[in-house]
């Protein structure tokens, strides 16, 4: 068994000096049968650690229950990681950001009342939960048990957030509590303020930038006088949005700084080494004065793209890893080659209003409910006025979380838009009244964490209250059966809010490019698998298909289009994330 351990000045593996050289490799956002090809490129570009959160809400969607299966088996990741002669650090949380949903809080933890990411009972026991589920994965791989982890990490920039000392105490003890021995870090930006807000004098300080290394590490170091100095989140890339571009960043900008951090003598966590993809619904939001959804591919500019495949960035920080440790002689391929190209058409479809009852049952209640309030943490909800609307008038709400598209006896009147500010629709003439609310992502930073989605009351038409209504959570566990329902059409469009389906076969085992140029706003399915959103607003103009996911016959794509799009699916050789910053 090994021994890794904080030293006077630097980091120690069975006592002698080690510098971590880590890359960030989040497990839930890669297919799980492409964990170990992603970690093997990590240690090719020189790194010897993988890093990874741990996105509590995924594992618990709701309270009671605590899924490691799938693209969910953390032991296996870490196992992976083993596999490939790496090192790993783990951070639980309970918070992680990380664009994702939520932040990675359950939101039943905001349902049930808990104050969460301070002293609060209620939240501290479900904490205390959450880590008596983990610590079976956890305990038995640190680094003194023979397994692969080296470093934990304490919350996650709370200096950004508060300064309840006592919470992170208590997180820190609980952290002991479950058996966790390695070396304990907290993380913040280098700011006086922050680091001194967001750490304890016994957990290890780290710091998380991606430009002015020497200037930023030291003032880390005035806040950690002793011991080694670590970014451990540099930051090579960015996220992308909604209706903004794609960002990127410099390879020669980011080696230079690399360079800098590493001639420092410190250790570094490159965020992200590999971002992946937020499939499904898993893509977070920020609000900060506007809300905005994260896209779906989180590609991050990373030096391995979001297929897999390393960039020029990842040539670049090899070369100056090289200068400071040993890099393996392989080195992966340095072109993409391109993905098959073909079209497929979608020549079944499905109304959304022919399935409703095989996409979720419907509740009766005398008030305008959130989703919360429905025990549903995302997707869909079709909201339905009781009694129908007599004249026209005008439709207003306190606030639409996150987008409502309006119907009156199923015709589509318009849209409210969280991210416009809209609130209030003017209705032409009565009718049976519908609104079908889209959880876009909640927000994963910020004073407006864990709020509520959907419609929030009160409702009312020219001021008249509407209190009585229907909603159904619409889920899309039974698209076999969508598709069974489904009619053949051949028409050169697909009319929304609706789900077209095609069959296609393809190379076995290869990665697939999709082009959603051509539609409008929805989802996509690839043999049941959910790839994630896709929207014309851009900037991302291709969605990511997993190898693992796709047969060699008898695929089925389902697109899910809300609006209207064309009724064929074009896979190309190439991604598109769109345009970028000049």
């Amino acid at each position: 068994m090994s021994r890794f351990a904080i030293g006077e000045h630097d980091f120690l593996l069975d006592g002698e000096p080690f510098r971590v050289l880590a890359g960030a490799l989040h497990y839930f956002r890669v297919h799980p049968d492409q964990w170990r090809d992603r970690i093997r490129k990590a240690r090719a570009m020189g790194l010897n650690t993988i890093e990874t959160y741990i996105a509590w809400n995924a594992h618990a969607p709701r309270r009671g229950e605590f899924r490691l299966d799938g693209g969910l088996d953390l032991g296996r990741f870490l196992d992976d990681v083993a596999a490939e002669g790496m090192h790993a650090i783990v951070r639980p949380g309970p918070y992680i950001c990380a664009e994702w949903d939520n932040g990675g809080l359950p939101a039943w933890l905001f349902r049930d009342g808990a104050g969460v990411r301070r002293s609060e009972p209620r939240y501290l026991d479900a904490v205390r939960e959450y880590y008596a589920q983990i610590a079976p994965v956890l305990v038995p791989r640190q680094i003194d048990a023979g397994g692969p982890i080296i470093l934990m990490q304490v919350e996650n920039e709370y200096g950004a957030f508060g300064d309840d000392a006592a919470y992170l105490r208590e997180v820190a003890d609980l952290t002991r509590a479950i058996g966790i021995t390695v070396p304990l870090t907290t993380v913040d930006q280098p700011t006086d303020e922050m680091l001194a807000a967001g750490g304890l004098p016994d957990l290890h300080r780290t710091g998380s930038f991606g430009s002015r290394a020497t200037e930023r590490l030291a003032t880390l170091r005035r806040h950690q006088p002793t011991g080694p100095l670590m970014c451990s989140e540099f930051w090579c890339g960015w996220f992308d949005s909604w209706g903004e571009h794609h960002h990127t960043t410099s390879a020669e900008d980011s080696a230079r700084e690399l360079d800098d951090l590493l001639a420092a003598g410190a250790s570094v966590n490159i965020y992200m080494f590999h971002g992946g993809t937020n499939f499904g619904f898993t893509n977070g939001a920020n609000d900060k004065g506007r809300y905005i959804p994260i896209i779906t591919s989180y590609d991050y500019d990373a030096p391995l793209d979001e297929t897999g495949h390393p960039t020029a960035k990842y040539r670049a920080f090899r070369d100056v890893i090289a200068k400071y440790a040993p890099v393996p002689d392989e080195e992966p391929a340095a072109v993409r080659p391109d993905a098959p190209v073909f079209d497929v058409a979608l020549d079944r479809a499905l109304s959304l209003w022919d399935g409703l009852e095989l996409l979720g049952a419907e509740t009766s209640v005398d008030h305008l409910p959130t989703i919360d309030e429905l025990d549903h943490f995302g997707e869909f909800t079709l909201y339905r006025a009781t009694r129908p609307i007599e004249a026209p008038g005008v439709l207003a709400f306190h606030e639409v979380r996150d987008r409502a598209q309006v119907f009156l006896d199923r015709k589509p009147v318009g849209v409210l838009s969280r991210d416009h500010g809209e609130r209030r629709i003017a209705l032409p003439h009565g009718g049976v009244l519908e609104l079908l609310v889209e959880d876009q992502g909640r927000v994963n930073y910020g004073p407006r964490l864990g709020e509520p989605t959907g419609l929030i009351g009160p409702a009312t038409l020219d001021g008249a209250p509407i209190d009585a209504w229907e909603a159904a959570p619409l889920t899309w566990e039974r698209l076999d059966e969508l598709a069974d329902r489904a009619s053949a059409h051949g028409s050169a469009a697909h009319a929304g809010p609706g789900v077209a389906f095609g069959m296609f076969d393809a190379p076995a085992g290869r990665d697939l490019l999709l082009d959603t140029s051509g539609w409008g706003k929805g989802v996509v399915w690839v043999n049941g698998f959910c790839l994630g959103r896709f929207w014309s607003r851009g900037p991302q103009r291709t969605m990511y298909v997993p190898g693992p996911v796709v047969r060699e016959t008898g695929n089925r794509i389902a697109v899910l289009e809300l609006h209207a799009g064309e009724a064929v699916a074009r896979f190309v050789a190439q991604p598109d994330l769109g345009h970028t910053e000049l």
